[in-house]
């Protein structure tokens, strides 16, 4: 067993931080996080912290830079005041989706981001819904990888969807699409879609039949949209009455909130790895769902060094 339990916040999604104090009933640590006029952070953990069993949580969100360089302060700050143990909490892992050579000479960033964080100081990660999973073995540390699938099933059984067909936007994410589609007792569709450039995605084709049926479309990142909604669109010809749609990670840059509002998706579940607070006043579309409760029942189970994958079971 560590020393005491603390968790620290940056500030990324303060109100998530807040969230997880309130499930775990316990004051979150002291830290003072600010800007020089030059852009350098500073960061000063105000409490004692020798041999305690510290969690930083900070999703690498927008401003993605400024909040990972954020976090690395915080985890070297923690590591040099004496932390017996530092847990890099981190609900959206940025950089991700560059995490493997496709293309001649382009970096692979998801194991830079590894490779730093790990030099920080983390002794372990807790993350949720990678973009691939397979990210977890950039890491030199024990990595927890948590899945926000308990929370979507619970909010798509409450939607009592009759002739539930669930859709995979591309090939990669078949996987969370049908192991969701199984749980739920639904078909599963999948789209063909092609690249042709960063946030531009072309669909080809809809495998399976999607005609007069209520369809959920299933993604992990939900960013500039462009993916959706012309999925949305292809769903449509298709003959699909009702669209929905469900996202692990709402980034939603640049022109998302737009696009959402103005296609024919119904809703759009998307839990608040990322903060949505001011996301939600442009959109009605968008229903949040808050990861805190498996976040901070994660954290409980490291710190009591029980056992984490039981929560999935």
């Amino acid at each position: 067993m560590y020393g005491e339990l603390k968790v620290f916040g940056g500030r990324a999604h303060p109100e998530l931080v807040r969230e997880i104090g309130d499930y775990l009933n316990l004051d979150l640590g002291e830290v003072e996080a600010f800007n020089f006029s030059d852009g350098e952070i500073f960061c000063q953990i105000d409490e004692n912290v020798r041999g305690s069993d510290a969690f930083v949580i900070q999703p690498t969100c927008t401003p993605v830079n400024e909040n990972l360089m954020e976090l690395l302060i915080l985890l070297d700050a923690l590591k040099r005041s004496s932390a017996s143990r530092v847990t890099a909490v981190i609900p959206y892992y940025g950089y991700a989706r560059q995490d493997k050579k496709d293309r001649p000479r382009v970096p692979i960033t998801a194991k830079l981001v590894a490779d730093l964080i790990s030099a920080a100081g983390a002794d372990r990660i807790l993350t949720m819904d990678l973009h691939a999973s397979q990210i977890q073995g950039f890491f030199d540390v024990p990595v927890d990888h948590l899945f926000a699938a308990p929370v979507l099933l619970e909010a798509i059984r409450e939607l009592e969807i009759p002739d539930l067909m669930i859709v995979s936007p591309d090939a990669g994410g078949v996987e969370r699409a049908r192991a969701i589609a199984k749980r739920l007792g639904a078909g599963l569709a999948i789209v063909d879609k092609r690249r042709e450039a960063p946030n531009q995605a072309k669909v080809m084709h809809v495998i399976g039949d999607v005609k007069h049926r209520s369809v959920l479309l299933i993604d992990d990142i939900i960013d500039t949209a462009g993916t959706l909604t012309s999925t949305v669109e292809a769903l449509q010809e298709n003959g699909a009455d009702r669209i929905l749609a469900a996202g692990i990670h709402g980034v939603l840059s640049g022109p998302a909130l737009g696009r959402i509002q103005g296609c024919p998706l119904e809703k759009v579940l998307v839990t608040d790895t990322t903060p949505l607070e001011e996301k939600l006043k442009q959109c009605d579309k968008l229903t949040p769902l808050s990861v805190a409760p498996i976040l901070g029942e994660a954290i409980r189970r490291i710190h009591e060094n029980s056992s984490v994958s039981s929560l999935f079971v």
